[in-house]
């Protein structure tokens, strides 16, 4: 064995580490996953916006976020952070968790019941980037 640092990862590389690691998770737990988006359209019907989950171990991910500065405060990113939690909660899922910068939204996060459970000071440097979690409601 060697160990070989490869700043440019090849996608090869890459999925048999993700690979691995998901297959000795899955025998461990056993949690339904996947991907979800919810999309934000315009007239044209192209894609603008919207919002990228993963969903896994009883939990959804939120992973991205965005809608266009010209369309911010319609309330597009409440619908969209709701879409995916109900998406989530018909899924079995009872928590929701995300990632924001101190730049972005915790704001935002926050009116909608996210709170703090970590920061990381100086990501990026004079910045901090935060995490916050929600417990789900359960499917009626």
């Amino acid at each position: 064995m060697r160990i070989v640092v490869d700043p440019e990862i090849k996608p090869d590389d890459f999925a048999v580490i993700r690979d691995a690691l998901y297959a000795y998770n899955d025998s461990r737990v056993d949690s339904p996953d996947g991907r979800l988006g919810v999309l934000l359209k315009d007239e044209a019907d192209d894609t603008v916006g919207g919002l990228v989950a993963h969903w896994y171990y009883g939990w959804i991910f939120i992973e991205l976020l965005f809608v266009p500065e010209s369309e911010r405060g319609k309330d597009y990113g409440t619908s969209l952070i709701g879409e995916a939690e109900r998406f989530a909660v018909s899924r079995g899922c009872t928590g929701a968790w995300l990632d924001t910068f101190s730049f972005q939204a915790r704001g935002f996060y926050e009116k909608l019941g996210y709170t703090v459970f970590g920061e990381l000071p100086d990501y990026p440097v004079g910045h901090k980037r935060y995490f916050l979690s929600k417990r789900l409601a359960s499917p009626a």
